[in-house]
């Protein structure tokens, strides 16, 4: 198949080729400047300061408190356990010991490397791989609703059974979309293939929040240990239950703040960096895009914006916690026989659940307006939403496979940590668990770890896709010089989907 002309001048052919698409012939247009509206030249000033000190100082109080309880862990000796099964059995059968450490090390490692290795078959396989999850996703909701039906556990059944419905009824317009779908993450790699500062950042996000996982284990680990009754340590340490249920709650929310934090920072340096660079500039031969745009775009996002990241983020953390009290509510009110309560626990779960998404997705736009613009969040978040309602944006955007296709994969590869987790408990047999007790704990940690390094590592091809959408909402024919292949696709959709 043959591939079309370069254009401009040294351009590569962004997602050229792909689908037997022809380009658009090049016409000229009228180009905003790149710098218009302070865009990679914000004002130096320190946007949300408010949420910046509380961010560093629940960051400085989780850092505090781990030092406590790893120091109190170390010095008694970890409380025992090792790798395999021998190791396994040693050790108090209290609480979570070394062996734990020891596997969740593992998990993580594991987690790093089905990331990478979701991310190159992907890029392998981008059409099929986004059949694939489309079709999984619909039996993923038809077996859920199946097996609730079959445990008589009715309130998620009938909640379940709608989403099957209507994932079902959704089938052929989300496979109307997969065409372009596809040759956008196609241009989207292609592009992170010529600036090679996307994986860069990217895969230093994934060690962070690799290293914060392995940290927030450590630490939960040691909380367990330290506050535990029944414990060495409560010999001099006041230990109870409603303590250990609610340093672990502090823990993990840090834990899940400071991780989104992490992760939209890296949305921020790759949106206001080489993606932003590449959409407003043109390639990096051209000789008109900046020097060291990334560098550039990370120091904007870790310093003046990281206040409005952190505003941001803080409000799906909250979302996250709120939920997932809701779940422990359900599963204790299933637990008691109360099915009533269970059923309205699990309809403001799936409610609350579904705002998080929204406001998760939303945010990512906003989080790019912040990149280029250098805005505070509630400033960008209006005026992302005036994008959007202006331009029709949301009706691409909502349909758009291509967060589904990273998100399906991260959580298959939380999955696989969790299974990879539940063999190693299986076959070394640690006697803190004996009783399977601790085998929930121990598998929604693994889950967490694989889903998070996933998620990471995804957001920075979500990056590229979201800048192309903020500049086709801002000044779509750009886009005819950059991809001229896609820009022919995307005027190809039906009506109710043309982005301007």
């Amino acid at each position: 198949m043959s591939q079309a002309p370069p254009y401009p001048g040294p351009t590569p052919n962004y997602g050229g080729g792909y689908g037997g698409y022809a380009p658009t012939p090049q016409q000229p247009y009228d180009q905003k400047s790149p710098y218009e509206g302070e865009r990679f030249k914000p004002k130096k000033r320190i946007n949300d300061p408010i949420f910046l000190i509380l961010f560093v100082l629940q960051f400085l109080g989780f850092a505090a408190l781990s030092g406590i309880v790893i120091s109190s862990w170390v010095s008694n000796g970890g409380l025992g356990g090792g790798l395999g099964k021998a190791g396994g059995k040693t050790g108090t059968a209290i609480t979570l010991n070394r062996s734990t450490v020891y596997l969740l090390l593992l998990v993580t490692a594991a987690g790093l490397l089905l990331s990478t290795a979701y991310l190159m078959l992907t890029r392998a396989f981008t059409r099929m791989i986004m059949h694939i999850t489309l079709v999984l996703s619909i039996l993923l909701n038809i077996g859920i609703c199946v097996y609730y039906w079959i445990t008589k556990y009715y309130s998620g059944a009938i909640i379940f059974t709608l989403i099957a419905i209507l994932s079902i009824f959704s089938y052929w317009g989300f496979r109307s979309l997969i065409p372009l779908a596809s040759l956008l993450l196609q241009v989207v790699m292609d592009v992170a293939k010529h600036h090679m500062s996307v994986y860069v950042v990217a895969f230093v996000a994934l060690f962070i929040q690799a290293a914060l996982a392995v940290w927030f284990t450590f630490t939960a680990i040691a909380t367990y240990a330290k506050y535990t009754p029944g414990n060495p340590s409560c010999a001099t340490t006041s230990c109870s239950s409603g303590k250990v249920a609610g340093l672990i709650f502090y823990e993990t929310f840090s834990f899940l703040w400071t991780s989104q934090v992490v992760k939209n920072v890296a949305l921020a340096t790759l949106a206001g960096g080489p993606f932003g660079s590449w959409y407003y500039f043109g390639p990096r031969e051209l000789g008109e895009m900046p020097a060291h745009p990334t560098t550039s775009a990370f120091g904007r996002a870790s310093t003046l914006s990281l206040g409005s990241i952190a505003f941001g983020s803080l409000i799906v953390t909250l979302l996250e916690l709120v939920k997932m009290l809701l779940q422990m509510a359900r599963n204790n009110a299933n637990a008691d026989g109360h099915p009533v309560e269970a059923c309205l626990a699990c309809c403001a779960a799936c409610c609350i659940g579904f705002i998080e998404s929204l406001v998760e997705y939303f945010n990512r736009y906003a989080y790019i307006e912040i990149a280029l613009y250098g805005k505070p969040y509630i400033q960008a978040a209006k005026d992302t939403w005036r994008l959007f309602k202006d331009r029709g944006i949301d009706a691409l955007v909502n349909d758009s496979l291509v967060g589904m296709t990273l998100t399906w994969g991260a959580y298959a590869i939380g999955l696989l940590c969790s299974l990879f987790a539940y063999l190693y408990l299986r076959f070394t047999s640690p006697s803190y668990n004996v009783d399977g007790s601790y085998t929930a704990p121990v598998l929604l940690f693994a889950f967490l770890i694989g889903l998070q390094c996933s998620l990471t590592l995804s957001s920075a091809i979500e990056a590229g896709v979201s800048t192309i959408f903020v500049g086709l909402g801002e000044d779509p024919q750009v886009l005819a010089a950059r991809a001229p292949e896609l820009f022919s696709v995307r005027l190809t959709l039906p009506s109710t989907t043309v982005l301007y």
